[in-house]
């Protein structure tokens, strides 16, 4: 370990398991577990209110925050270009809802407000409500035996639930266009490898999460995306890092990313002088900026290309392996997204946990 705040290492497994007195390595492990829960729901018919003849006029998604709102950008920017049903992702319910759209409440809040009026007003519109949110208190009532519900089956934290979220909007999308075909299962047994590649028992130069957390630890962060959907997944991502690491975090478009580290009145960095810094004699570095950038695999040549040349910059995609022997390309892009949000919520983990 590099950072100057550790305590553990993390190649330390018996001292990570110590300091995860909250469960935190299992709850970032579950999104597997989440999305196979969705499955079930699914086929036990869960979403069979919303099956109809006719195609909805829009899917408006409505979340105020959090990863219910990271997925529904992440939704409709993955699946929205190829879907024949426009996807809208909305902080509260648009003014023209009517019976032609279905309505999706996202959030982990029963009592929200803004979730309980979408869902009242979406009902007493005639849409087709789907309830992505704990059913109960004001939610269930306004929506009892008139919404289909997709509520939360297994007990993880917020900050862990994006996978939730979009596999439940993978599945309502599916439902409501015909053209969407998609296997939530492959998705959830993707996510399983993922988490356990990324266990506490791989040491650091097989296991992506330690790898990035190490390369994290200790540096101001930058997470950029070089789209839409990966800019998405970087503030979901910066957000989970400051609420479980307590690490600040910049998320910001690749564009803005390069330029800033391209400004010419920049201090260049003393590779030779770092390498023999002794702290203790010659007192603390100055703080340096670790880039992350995020990315699909099909883009990742063209990112690579981008980006050369920057000092202190990662490219970081689903199939970003240490391990060559486990290939997880050509899937599908929203289970690649999904991914490295696991991958980067079990590092925001290890980055806690080090710190004892």
């Amino acid at each position: 370990m590099t950072s100057r705040a550790a305590i553990i290492d993390l190649d330390d497994v018996e001292g990570l398991l110590a300091a995860d007195r909250d469960g935190l390595l299992r709850a970032a492990a579950m999104s597997g577990a989440q999305v196979r829960a969705t499955a079930a729901a699914v086929d036990e018919g869960a979403l069979d209110p919303l099956r109809a003849d006719v195609p909805p006029r829009t899917l408006i998604w409505v979340a105020d925050g959090g990863p219910a709102r990271a997925a529904g950008s992440l939704l409709a920017a993955v699946l929205g270009p190829a879907s024949a049903v426009p996807i809208v992702v909305a902080a509260e319910l648009p003014p023209w809802t009517g019976a032609l759209d279905v309505v999706v409440v996202a959030g982990a809040d029963a009592g929200n407000p803004v979730l309980v009026s979408a869902a009242a007003t979406g009902v007493r519109r005639g849409a087709r409500v789907v309830v992505a949110a704990p059913h109960e208190g004001p939610l269930r009532e306004v929506t009892a035996g008139r919404a289909a519900v997709l509520a939360p089956r297994l007990p993880v934290p917020e900050e862990f639930g994006l996978t939730r979220y979009l596999a439940a909007g993978v599945a309502i999308l599916a439902v409501v266009d015909a053209g969407v075909r998609v296997d939530i299962a492959a998705l959830a047994d993707g996510l399983d490898a993922e988490a356990l590649r990324n266990s506490a028992s791989r040491d650091l130069f097989t296991n992506p999460a330690k790898s990035l957390a190490d390369r994290l630890s200790g540096r101001e962060v930058v997470l950029a995306g070089d789209n839409d959907a990966t800019l998405a997944l970087a503030q979901h991502s910066a957000a989970v890092l400051l609420r479980v690491a307590r690490q600040v975090v910049a998320a910001v478009g690749l564009s803005d990313a390069l330029a800033a580290l391209g400004r010419t009145d920049a201090a260049p960095v003393d590779y030779e002088a770092a390498l023999f810094h002794d702290e203790e004699l010659d007192g603390p570095l100055p703080a340096r900026t670790r880039t992350v950038v995020l990315t699909s695999d099909e883009q990742r040549p063209a990112v690579v290309t981008r980006t050369e040349g920057f000092a202190d910059l990662d490219v970081v995609s689903a199939d970003d392996v240490p391990d060559l022997a486990t290939t997880i390309s050509g899937v599908r892009p929203e289970q690649q997204l999904a991914t490295v949000a696991v991958r980067l919520e079990m590092t925001a983990v290890y980055l806690r946990l080090v710190r004892g």
